[in-house]
């Protein structure tokens, strides 16, 4: 129960926090979020399929019901009550049935819940990169001395153009890639 309340109120926190410094710690924030996410992505649509379907009791009932049918089968003989035990087997596989198609469909809803909700992570995450380029487009994250990038100053401080300045998209991927290294072992 615990896994689904980590995520929220770990971005809630990051966001928070980010709201008050500058645009490198949100960015480093956005980075932790993106590479958190997939740890705990099953989590998300679990709980949202649990809210949206209330039929875990009818299946468990089901699962209780064959079981019991399955007890009371082996306690009969087939060779000297052929038709109890057949009517009995013919339930249990009309119960199976039903069940295995429960099941399917439900299934099938998890996958939707779980493609959903990775889309809506994926495109609120896009948008929320492209505002942090947009908002930061001229200012430099940081200005580092230019001969210490000099081969790539140019590469490093796109879309500022200021020498020596480190500009928001190579700040959003170098962020990335440190946090995707330091949570490797995680995952």
């Amino acid at each position: 129960m615990n896994d689904y309340f980590i995520l929220p109120t770990f971005c809630i926190t990051i966001i928070h926090y980010c709201s008050k410094l500058s645009n490198p710690c949100c960015c480093a924030a956005i980075a932790m979020i993106q590479h958190y996410f997939p740890l705990c992505s099953h989590s998300i649509p679990t709980l949202v399929s649990r809210l949206l379907q209330k039929d875990a009791a009818q299946e468990y009932s089901m699962r209780s019901e064959i079981q019991s049918m399955r007890q009371e089968l082996s306690t009969i003989s087939m060779m000297d009550e052929f038709a109890k035990y057949a009517r009995l087997e013919r339930k249990i596989n009309k119960l199976t049935d039903q069940l295995k198609t429960h099941v399917k469909s439900r299934t099938a809803q998890l996958s939707k819940i779980k493609w959903v909700v990775s889309i809506v992570f994926y495109v609120s995450q896009a948008a929320l990169m492209i505002s942090l380029i947009w908002k930061y487009y001229l200012e430099p994250v940081t200005v580092l001395p230019s001969k210490w990038i000099t081969p790539l100053e140019r590469l490093v401080a796109f879309p500022t153009g200021i020498a020596g300045g480190v500009g928001i998209t190579c700040w959003l991927v170098v962020c990335n890639k440190v946090v995707a290294i330091l949570l490797y072992p995680i995952s």
